[in-house]
């Protein structure tokens, strides 16, 4: 009988670890003192020294966005939109979103990324130099940018798109906002 109960006990101990260390938490990582851009289908943190925009002060096919300035120009922005293309998968979804990036940008590749609440995820790294416009960096000024892209719960595509003018945001603070994400 107490071997019995000592192998249940064990089997039990032994599900309890194996549960534990599986997967992430279901939650993003958010560091203290961060802002959160909270949507429908994904939730993504920025840093201190980034202000988040109203809905009449960013784009119209952003749902959130926050920008960090210096000296009054734009030098690192997040934006996260939802249901920007028809996709059934991340991997059409990451195709679509390179087809978003400005002309002459250099795309420097795409690989899968794990973000918490979803199974399929993308990252997309590019650059290009800045236009000078928009009230962005100088033109000329070199620009680093990561797209974080899949599908939501309900099948809809997200794009969390990440510039910043070379030097302005460390990669660090890159890291975190990439594992602050929480899709919905």
């Amino acid at each position: 009988m107490k071997t019995r109960r000592a192998c249940l006990a064990a089997a039990l101990l032994t599900t309890a670890v194996a549960l534990t260390g599986c997967g992430s938490s279901g939650a993003g990582s958010v560091p203290d003192g961060w802002g959160t851009l909270r949507t429908k289908g994904v939730d993504v943190s920025y840093p201190k020294g980034y202000e988040e925009q109203s809905a009449a002060g960013r784009g119209k096919h952003n749902a959130a966005a926050a920008v960090r300035t210096e000296g009054g120009k734009k030098v690192s922005v997040i934006t996260v939109q939802l249901g920007f293309t028809e996709a059934n998968s991340a991997e059409q979804a990451a195709i679509a979103a390179e087809a978003g990036i400005q002309m002459g940008a250099k795309v420097e590749g795409q690989k899968d990324v794990e973000l918490a609440g979803t199974d399929e995820a993308k990252r997309i790294d590019f650059s290009f130099e800045a236009t000078g416009e928009d009230g962005g960096p100088a033109e000329g000024t070199p620009v680093e940018g990561v797209i974080l892209t899949g599908l939501d719960s309900a099948d809809t595509t997200f794009a969390i798109r990440i510039d910043a003018a070379r030097g302005s945001l460390p990669d660090g603070d890159l890291d975190r906002i990439i594992d602050s994400v929480e899709v919905h």
